[in-house]
């Protein structure tokens, strides 16, 4: 049995800066690549620190969800990249407004280097209707 799968791609979030898809569908699930904090509208970094730059990576990746027929409601499994960990009590309280219910399942990781030195990159694993 073939395994199909579907790029995903939306203009309410920004475009993929190198070779990769915002997302895939295959097999009921979602993969959403990881989210910087660029506004769509502007292709520029929202202003403020780790907490506005959480909001606007998790509105990213709702929007790209969505495209994907999918919602952060419906996430199984995240990623989250910080560019440095003494941030991480700020990013989880943004985190939590956004995932109310059943949490997802997550790992938190320090990176040396994000794209375009964000604070912060969050991807995700999302059930889908197919």
């Amino acid at each position: 049995m073939a395994t199909v799968k579907v790029r995903v791609q939306t203009d309410n979030a920004p475009a993929a800066i190198g070779p990769y898809s915002q997302a895939i569908k295959a097999g009921g699930f979602v993969f959403a690549s990881g989210q910087i904090p660029i506004d769509p509208q502007t292709g520029e970094f929202v202003a403020g620190g780790i907490g506005e730059q959480t909001e606007q990576v998790l509105k990213n990746l709702s929007a790209v969800l969505e495209a994907a027929g999918s919602s952060l409601a419906r996430v199984v499994k995240t990623t989250v990249f910080l560019a440095d960990m003494k941030e991480f009590a700020s990013m989880n309280e943004v985190y939590g407004k956004f995932f109310t219910g059943e949490p997802p399942a997550r790992a938190t990781v320090a990176a040396a280097g994000l794209p375009k030195d964000a604070r912060v990159e969050i991807e995700a694993v999302a059930l889908v209707s197919e």
